[in-house]
């Protein structure tokens, strides 16, 4: 990882965000709509990441977090610059290598998936939520944890079955670090995207493109989700625009996951 350069400071008066998979696709949208809501920013990816356009300078790491040595090193870096933080966005994520019969599923294959899918969530969580819980509430600002799921959280697919495994184990995180933290006002949430146009689905665009143009539409919507359709709900979990929630999943999938025939 490369080495990262903390600047004590007193703590921000702005929020402060952390954003998992960053670079590019739901996690360059949530980066974005964040700062337009006004949080600074710590971005993570194992990818570099282009600061243009989002209006502030972020503090940007490039890490693996399915590497649990950097979550430390990542909360530390936060607070080290800004002296808080009031949301986790969980999105750095992978999809299969190749898709395939279930009865063909490696373990290197399966191990990937939960890897970064399942295990990272849930112990960048651990980490996170410590901080939150020692710092407390920073002039009323809501704090959360975001975890980017995905529809195959619930529906399942055979072509792709250790993706699905592991998005629905981090369901159950959420519902799990829901709980835990319900007392101290820290909000646990969880999105589950549908058919999103980023780089990860563009391999099999015009597979999709042919279901949602079918009469038995894929997506009742009868159009592809943006990153930012993922970032504006974001948005809402992170200023504690939903009250009274715990451990709440919204599809954010245009109503492909809905029973419908």
């Amino acid at each position: 990882m490369d080495a990262v350069t903390l600047i004590p400071v007193q703590t921000s008066d702005s929020p402060v965000a952390i954003v998992t998979g960053a670079a590019q696709g739901i996690g360059r949208g949530c980066a974005l709509a964040l700062a337009r809501a006004g949080f600074q920013l710590v971005l993570a990816d194992i990818l570099p990441i282009d600061p243009e356009d989002l209006g502030i300078t972020p503090l940007t790491m490039v890490a693996d977090v399915s590497d649990l040595t950097t979550h430390h090193e990542l909360v530390q870096a936060a607070v080290s610059r800004f002296g808080r933080i009031d949301c986790l966005v969980n999105n750095a994520g992978v999809s299969v290598v190749n898709r395939g019969d279930v009865l063909d599923v490696s373990p290197e294959s399966f191990d990937r998936c939960v890897k970064l899918n399942t295990r990272a969530v849930f112990f960048l969580s651990q980490v996170v939520a410590r901080q939150m819980l020692q710092q407390g509430q920073i002039a009323g600002q809501h704090r959360s944890i975001v975890n980017i799921t995905s529809s195959n959280a619930v529906a399942a697919s055979i072509t792709r079955s250790e993706y699905c495994v592991s998005k629905a184990a981090t369901s159950m995180t959420t519902k799990l670090f829901g709980l835990r933290l319900a007392e101290a006002g820290i909000g646990v949430y969880e999105i589950r995207p549908g058919v999103i146009d980023t780089e990860m689905t563009r391999p099999v665009k015009e597979q999709y493109d042919a279901r949602m143009s079918a009469d038995n539409s894929l997506v009742p919507m009868r159009r592809w989700g943006q990153p930012s359709d993922v970032a504006s709900t974001v948005c809402l979990m992170a200023l504690g625009q939903m009250p009274y929630t715990v451990g709440q999943a919204i599809a954010v999938d245009g109503g492909m996951t809905i029973l419908h025939y």
